[in-house]
């Protein structure tokens, strides 16, 4: 986790941290805590994606607005109506976010609503106004 979201991997994954194993290969599926998936391991690229339990506990580690993209109330809207984040209604984003990363989507109260992998970087994000930034994945 460390090398991958920038956080202390002990304060995301506890002592108690259940790690699924694929049985035919014997790498990393899946991360557990309290009976909950927190991410799965991509086998493709060795990425995780995160579910909003897991978004939400990385939300809780990360300081000011890494991974983080803010809706406006339209972009609220459409994520929650199950649309990705198309970049007219991101009102702030990281501009260090890498096309391919896990990025968490929150609305102008700072409420979490999705998590997602960012289809264009911070700084594109931030220029375009046009297509898809975020496709998401979860939503609240």
């Amino acid at each position: 986790m460390s090398f991958l979201l920038g956080i202390d991997a002990e304060a995301y994954l506890p002592d108690d941290c259940v790690v699924e194993v694929s049985p035919s290969t014997g790498k990393i599926r899946r991360l557990w805590v309290d009976g909950k998936v927190l991410a799965t391991v991509r086998p493709v690229d060795g990425r995780i994606s995160l579910t909003l339990e897991g978004a939400r506990r990385l939300a809780q580690l990360l300081g000011g607005m890494r991974y983080r993209v803010v809706v406006g109330e339209k972009g609220e809207a459409r994520v929650r109506d199950g649309f990705d984040v198309s970049p007219a209604d991101i009102l702030a984003v990281d501009e260090l976010i890498v096309a391919g990363e896990e990025v968490l989507v929150f609305n102008q109260s700072g409420e979490l609503l999705a998590v997602g992998r960012a289809v264009m970087s911070g700084e594109e994000m931030k220029r375009v106004k046009r297509g898809t930034a975020v496709k998401v994945r979860h939503k609240v």
